[in-house]
């Protein structure tokens, strides 16, 4: 399945690597990941890494490259981890000479000339350490601590049940490398005191609909800093519901200039078809969107509580 890709990467000496905005470990890791890997075996081509501000993960040093437009003249665009062509982060993909797609999100559309999918990957991360291994590519740390972390994160510390036997023959091939697993672990799981409160805090705005659809709804004046920070805050929260008993779906909303970011989760339902009715998609299990205002946010919930009632 991967040859296809290093024929690409082989063909243009300039490459340069996109994902979805407002990244997670997996988009950052994924794109992170690549560009070493690349860089480490094919010495001389010029690899960048673009997108907007990677502010959740501070310490995965995802520092984006500021490029012309120009550079994509005569380059290969490679897409990362991105379901739907509205959430690039960088629409100039699209005067690339070739574009390529790798994903592990439920297929939705065509976005790029050659698309690689696979929903039965847990991550995108995953899928970038597969072709490593099919195309006996070497690794280095810096590749293999990207990846890994990407894997863990969409895992969810390898739980969700989107993991399976090729999820740890794949964390055993990146271990490969000497991981620091101590300091990665503490680097995405140590908290501040002060955002302990605050979960605790948000704890207390969890409601329930008629049939145990847990939700939170955070307004924009409510947010901790700024409504650009709606995404981060959305994806931080809807974790708090994942572990409540009898509770088996739920859902995060987050005011934003954009509109109510929505994040949703399920561990026996199939959320997705609801999430693509709003304008979204993802995964089975998890998945997300960006609706208008509060009243549709409502309806979402209404169509989440009509799916835990059968």
């Amino acid at each position: 399945m991967f040859k296809i890709a290093l024929k690409l990467i082989k063909k243009y000496d300039r490459i340069i690597i996109h994902r979805h905005s407002h990244p997670d470990g997996d988009a950052l890791g994924s794109q992170l990941g690549l560009a070493a890997i690349i860089k480490d075996n094919f010495k001389g081509k010029e690899v960048y890494v673009v997108g907007d501000e990677a502010t959740r993960l501070p310490f995965m040093n995802g520092v984006m490259d500021e490029i012309p437009d120009e550079y994509y003249k005569d380059a290969l665009a490679i897409i990362l981890d991105c379901g739907s062509s509205r959430l690039i982060c960088d629409e100039r993909y699209k005067t690339a000479a070739k574009t390529l797609r790798i994903d592990h999100h439920i297929y939705c559309e065509e976005v790029a000339d050659v698309d690689i999918v696979d929903s039965t990957y847990e991550s995108a991360c995953g899928m970038v350490t597969m072709l490593a291994k099919e195309c006996k590519l070497k690794l280095s740390p810096v590749s293999a601590t990207a990846l890994y972390t990407g894997m863990v994160t969409d895992s969810g510390r390898f739980v969700f049940d989107s993991t399976s036997a090729r999820t740890f023959e794949l964390a055993a091939f990146l271990m490969s490398q000497p991981i620091d697993l101590n300091t990665l672990y503490y680097n995405l799981y140590s908290e501040d005191f002060s955002e302990i409160i605050e979960k605790a805090d948000n704890m207390h705005k969890i409601k329930f609909t008629q049939n145990n659809v847990a939700y939170i709804y955070t307004a924009r004046e409510d947010l901790p800093e700024n409504s650009e920070a709606a995404p981060i805050v959305s994806t931080g929260l809807v974790g708090l519901m994942r572990d409540i008993k009898g509770v088996h779906a739920w859902v995060n909303f987050t005011e934003s200039v954009d509109g109510v970011h929505t994040e949703i989760r399920s561990n026996k339902y199939n959320i997705n078809p609801i999430a693509v009715k709003y304008g979204g998609g993802g995964h089975k299990k998890a998945s997300g969107c960006t609706v208008p205002d509060k009243a549709t946010a409502m309806k979402l919930l209404a169509d989440l509580d009509a799916l835990a009632a059968e």
